[in-house]
């Protein structure tokens, strides 16, 4: 048998559409499908689909209760984090958990770095970006 990820749903409160539609299209995600009101689809040139929903109900994530903790998007280039958490910052996000940061123990190989931002949407959605590769500068 083979599977891959087809799709996570995110539901959001729809007036903070705006950021996430920004930050997708920075990373280079394609809209796949757009209701204004409600509905918004991205794809990445790779594998699988981010879906952002209107919710209703308003209820604050607790990271460390069951459930998902963090979406995780990787990137191609150690420079990309950089530039993702400028524009991130430039729009007042702040990075949470003292990131940037190395994080070798998390690499795949020796000689290689784990270099991650990590965040919060306006929704207290955890997001992380993550260069995985060669350690620059």
């Amino acid at each position: 048998m083979k599977s891959h990820l087809y799709h996570i749903q995110l539901n959001i409160d729809f007036a903070n559409r705006d950021f996430y539609k920004e930050l997708m299209e920075f990373m280079g995600w394609s809209v796949i499908f757009e209701k204004p009101e409600s509905t918004i689809g991205f794809r990445s040139e790779t594998n699988g689909d981010l879906w952002f929903i209107h919710a209703d109900h308003q209820e604050d994530t607790d990271y460390d209760a069951r459930g998902m903790n963090h979406i995780a998007i990787r990137v191609e280039n150690q420079a990309d984090i950089n530039q993702i958490q400028a524009h991130l910052e430039s729009n007042g996000v702040k990075m949470l958990f003292g990131t940037p940061l190395h994080r070798p123990e998390f690499a795949s190989k020796e000689g290689e770095t784990y270099y991650q931002i990590m965040f919060e949407s306006p929704d207290k959605i955890l997001w992380e970006i993550v260069y995985i590769g060669a350690k620059c500068g």
